[in-house]
């Protein structure tokens, strides 16, 4: 009976503890990704996939066929996003991505708090998208995924 207890108890304190942390940031669900610029994309998918054992989510080609974004599985939702790297985004890590739910009421929460979100806009993954830079210039991207985005398809197991 006591473990039962202290079972219910500790279930009792996770769940306002969940509770709390929702209310400091509403609908922000996860970090989701981080994003890494690379010079060669041949070279770095071998390493993230073979060395690391990071399997591909999914790909987005250029007009040349070529892939220009793809998506790593580091677990069930946690990815590597990796983009070439061009004359705005030098090799190295060039983000990271924090999942939410509801994109107009999270970018007003970050103006009231101080912070200047972009514009929502549609991605090339059909994801819905808005970034923020801290003091540094750290761009922290801002991600919806709806179920016809390829993040939302890649979280839900359909590719």
């Amino acid at each position: 009976m006591r473990g039962l207890t202290l079972f219910a108890g500790g279930a009792a304190v996770a769940l306002i503890i969940q509770a709390a942390v929702a209310q400091m940031n509403p609908g922000v669900i996860q970090l989701n990704h981080v994003g890494v610029a690379v010079a060669d994309m041949d070279e770095s998918l071998a390493f993230y996939t073979e060395t690391m054992g990071y399997e591909e989510a999914f790909r987005v080609t250029n007009d040349a066929g070529e892939p220009g974004l793809v998506y790593l599985r580091v677990s069930e939702n946690t990815f590597v996003e990796l983009t070439r790297a061009n004359d705005n985004t030098p090799p190295g890590l060039s983000h990271f991505g924090v999942q939410v739910e509801g994109m107009d009421a999270v970018r007003a929460m970050y103006e009231e708090r101080g912070a200047s979100p972009t514009e929502a806009r549609r991605g090339r993954t059909n994801s819905i998208l808005s970034n923020i830079f801290d003091p540094q210039g750290v761009r922290i991207e801002l991600s919806e995924y709806p179920p016809d985005s390829l993040q939302g398809q890649a979280l839900a197991g359909e590719i």
